[in-house]
């Protein structure tokens, strides 16, 4: 899943002029109807949505992020022993699959088309409601920004770490010594990747300006919320019939 995992991908399109909080409040609203209404109708509805927003968005099918063979061997290893108790199960763990892949889908759309910046302000305002109750929203904001821009960031340190590992495979005597080498690194790796990020938000004026107010919704956003609410809720309606 190497490349543009999490990552923006750049462009001007209309989704990506989009206000990041309309993306996020999209993502909620799709894994919501989700959630309550798991159908068939709702998966198409939702997978249509999709698509078309990839297609907005001109992100290609370059984009993608490529599982590795163990990760399709696992779903095709689930699939068959769901075949074994029959074709209801079959039937749930395909939902299940796609409902799972939907979610997937729609995060990492919105992370094609966001840049990490803009995601704690509009967090922020999103949940300013919640400052008057008392809550450290523009911590929680800072705070799931870092997560977020440190997941590309721990992807591209284990695929070099398997690099290494491959070219000092035969220096490993055991599989205790592997692990230690392998998680001794990942500790080092962890400790020069925080310091550097903390001196990088430091010279920026600290974590304060992290959650700062750079964009506004506008006409667009709205419109494209009632798009994605009117396609869930036609998911809705095709599941009751």
């Amino acid at each position: 899943m190497k490349g543009t995992f999490l990552r923006e991908v750049p462009g001007t399109s209309v989704v990506h002029r989009l206000w990041a909080g309309t993306k996020l409040v999209s993502v909620a609203a799709i894994s919501t109807s989700l959630l309550l209404q798991p159908s068939w109708s709702m998966l198409a509805a939702v997978a249509a949505l999709l698509l078309l927003t990839m297609v907005a968005a001109r992100i290609t099918p370059l984009a993608l992020p490529r599982p590795p063979w163990w990760l399709w061997a696992l779903v095709v290893f689930g699939g068959a022993i769901n075949l074994v108790l029959g074709v209801d199960a079959l039937a749930v763990y395909g939902r299940g699959l796609l409902f799972t892949f939907a979610v997937l889908w729609a995060s990492i759309t919105v992370a094609w088309t966001t840049p990490m910046a803009e995601v704690a302000p509009a967090v922020a305002r999103l949940a300013s409601p919640l400052r008057r109750l008392g809550a450290p929203v523009d911590e929680w904001a800072a705070s799931l920004t870092l997560c977020l821009r440190a997941l590309p960031l721990l992807v591209d340190e284990i695929y070099t770490l398997f690099a290494a590992r491959r070219l000092r495979r035969n220096k490993f005597r055991n599989v205790d010594s592997l692990l230690v080498d392998a998680l001794t690194a990942v500790v080092s790796t962890a400790i020069r990747r925080s310091t550097e990020m903390a001196e990088a938000i430091e010279v920026r004026g600290g974590s304060g300006r992290i959650t700062k107010d750079r964009r506004r919704p506008g006409p667009a956003d709205a419109a494209a919320l009632v798009v994605v609410f009117a396609i869930c809720a036609a998911g809705f309606v095709g599941t009751s019939f």
